[in-house]
């Protein structure tokens, strides 16, 4: 598939859950039949990235995005493999914690996107392991759930959000292992915004600008804005 569709098609399915997910939209979408929003024109969401799209560097950008977005607060990284997005949160003076069922050393550099300089992580660096699948009472008193491409784990973290209050990020990617399937001529990403809005949450709508399946959802929950002048990338 060429770059202009690909890109055409990312705008796309940006606008229909902006059509899900937007306040103003709720009073006039019935969200209960999402295959309603199939065949109706698209307004096509503009792409601002003013930048060509990173390979390789998606922890580095999440990790920016969110210490932009929220004041440091106790997050947990679902998925979190290596731990590299919990290590550059812990160094913005986030409290982190990986839970994945397999624990895995940090990797021992990796590149600052800002300085655009390598970073070498001393070995004896670490990162908060719980070594477990994720289940939804594990995010009691976590303020933030992130999930980056957590397989099987994404309905789990926003039903978690919906009963303890807890703020998520999520960038889903396939939906193994998930308890529902979308309909039919439905993406995946509006199954689950669809889910969240009827779960009762504030779900929105980002893109990180990274290739691959750079578009999530996200409902702060009780989480705070930044106080920017304390923000260390």
């Amino acid at each position: 598939m060429s770059r202009r569709k690909n890109k055409q098609r990312s705008q796309e399915l940006v606008a229909k859950l902006n059509k899900i997910t937007l306040p103003a939209a709720h009073s006039e979408e019935d969200t209960e039949n999402l295959t309603a929003l199939m065949n109706r024109p698209i307004p096509l969401y503009p792409d601002t990235s003013k930048f060509p799209r990173m390979k390789k560097f998606r922890f580095q950008l999440l990790h920016q995005w969110l210490v932009n977005s929220l004041a440091p607060c106790k997050a947990a990284d679902i998925g979190g493999g290596k731990g590299l997005l919990s290590y550059l949160l812990g160094q913005s003076g986030w409290e982190m914690t990986v839970i994945d069922p397999v624990i895995q050393d940090l990797p021992d550099k990796y590149k600052d996107i800002v300085t655009e300089s390598r970073i070498k992580i001393q070995s004896d660096q670490k990162v908060a392991y719980i070594p477990k699948e994720f289940e939804t009472e594990m995010a009691l008193g976590f303020d933030l759930l992130v999930g980056m491409h957590a397989h099987g784990c994404n309905v789990k973290i926003i039903d978690a959000a919906a009963e303890y209050g807890c703020g998520f990020a999520i960038l889903p990617c396939c939906v193994i292992d998930e308890p529902f399937y979308p309909p039919r001529g439905v993406h995946w990403l509006e199954s689950l915004a669809d889910y969240g809005v009827k779960k009762g949450l504030a779900v929105q709508t980002m893109r990180l600008n990274f290739k691959g399946q750079n578009i999530g959802l996200y409902s702060w929950g009780k989480c705070r804005a930044p106080d920017f002048g304390k923000i260390k990338l």
